[in-house]
């Protein structure tokens, strides 16, 4: 279908480029430097502001805010960007906000996301795709979401942190460093709990990768070694980088700019690595 239909109580400034078979139902408002994509529908009262650009097949619900000015004191009201991809959902009351001179000067967002109601995107995130943001999560300004990270509801997380792949961030964490892949962290301040075994399975990983990444999640963590380095060269030495979940937990935590989240205490005295979801 290429007809557009915009509900006659909207707002669409001259200039905004409006791809086929958009819909845009009562009450919003599109500024004249967004492009909305072929197939995305605005249900009502969404405004879309900015130097903004959505893809293909996005779904926006009432009074959610995408492209307004970010919340950064020294943002002076420059021509920062948005990026939005595709096939995103994002619901009531979110807000999500373009960069900023001082940082990477725009925000980028991939494919499939769910934002849920009051989630917010602060400026100069990257955020990857097929994500879960649960009500009211929140990224500070400059973080990194990989892909298949799930964050549980009013979690926050601090500025320049990197959540891994198929991380799962627990109700009401607060994380202040980064979140290697695979793991479920939980707390204010977050500490890792165990690995999201149940996510991978379902991911398409395979027992040996999951055995692997087991094996790495000890030597990394619940091992002797005095520095993140030896650790990984005794990971390197059993030979398990050639696998390539194994070496993406490693790579991850050695490139790490802000140090990672460490499992808690208990699961220190313990040994445990294997908590499902």
């Amino acid at each position: 279908m290429t007809e557009i239909f915009v509900h006659p109580t909207s707002i669409i400034e001259k200039g905004a480029e409006i791809g086929g078979g958009v819909y845009v139902g009562p009450y919003c408002v599109i500024g004249s430097n967004v492009k909305l994509g072929a197939g995305t529908r605005l249900h009502s009262h969404a405004v879309i502001t900015g130097y903004t650009t959505l893809g293909e097949e996005n779904e926006i619900y009432p009074f959610a805010s995408i492209g307004h000015a970010p919340q950064d004191l020294k943002y002076k009201g420059e021509p920062t960007l948005l990026k939005i991809g595709r096939k995103n959902i994002i619901r009531e009351y979110a807000t999500l906000q373009p960069g900023t001179v001082t940082g990477c000067g725009e925000t980028v967002v991939g494919d499939e996301n769910l934002f849920m109601a009051h989630t917010h995107v602060a400026h100069d995130c990257i955020v990857g795709n097929q994500n879960v943001f649960a009500n009211c999560a929140s990224l500070a300004g400059h973080v990194t979401v990989q892909n298949q990270v799930v964050l549980g509801g009013f979690a926050a997380i601090h500025q320049f942190c990197v959540l891994g792949d198929m991380a799962m961030i627990a109700l009401s964490s607060v994380v202040v460093h980064d979140v290697p892949p695979f793991s479920i962290v939980e707390g204010n301040r977050a500490n890792i709990r165990g690995l999201n075994v149940v996510a991978m399975r379902r991911r398409g990983l395979s027992a040996s990768n999951l055995s692997n990444v087991r094996k790495v999640y000890k030597t990394m963590f619940l091992s002797a070694f005095p520095t993140v380095d030896d650790a990984a060269a005794q990971v390197e030495r059993d030979g398990l980088l050639e696998d390539v979940a194994a070496k993406k937990f490693v790579e991850f935590i050695r490139s790490s700019k802000r140090g990672v989240v460490r499992p808690t205490a208990e699961a220190l005295a313990g040994g445990s690595e294997d908590t499902s979801v």
